[in-house]
């Protein structure tokens, strides 16, 4: 486990979109026992929730630019419906993500399941299963460690 730059372990926001949130409760509960299990305290693990993955995006670059957090983890879910709501929500979602990680100084952690229906996203959340928090979880402490290895500071 990586160290914070302000001492102690590391500071992890899990910025989890409400809707769906039979999904994206277990996911964040996926999420926040891998994180315990690796060694992070509970005091350093923050939930900060939105209403859905659209908000995903703007929430993400307001916390990264308090400083507060060393890395986020934006939980999502949308799952496919009938029209074409699921393109634009999910292409936003990505591509906003996307944005906010290469602009901020911090790891931004794409935890947005992308389903073609519910049964498929439930399984993917399944806490006895293939829950993927748990793989969000473990990619927030590689990029962690990758950014604590190459940091910024550091001369050529």
């Amino acid at each position: 486990m990586t160290a914070s730059a302000h001492g102690g372990g590391p500071r992890v926001a899990l910025l989890v979109a409400r809707f769906n949130s039979l999904v994206t409760g277990q996911l964040e509960r996926g999420t926040r026992k891998r994180l315990r299990d690796a060694g992070v305290g509970a005091e350093l693990i923050t939930a900060l929730y939105v209403p859905g993955a659209w908000d995903l995006p703007q929430a993400a670059m307001r916390i990264a630019a308090s400083c507060r957090y060393d890395v986020i983890i934006a939980i999502g879910c949308v799952i496919r419906g009938e029209t074409a709501h699921f393109d634009y929500v999910a292409g936003h979602a990505s591509d906003g993500l996307g944005r906010v990680a290469l602009m901020a100084d911090i790891p931004i952690v794409f935890g947005v399941l992308t389903t073609d229906d519910a049964e498929q996203a439930v399984a993917r959340a399944d806490p006895g299963g293939a829950n993927k928090g748990a793989e969000f979880a473990d990619a927030a402490l590689e990029m962690l460690a990758l950014y604590e290895s190459h940091g910024g500071d550091q001369e050529s």
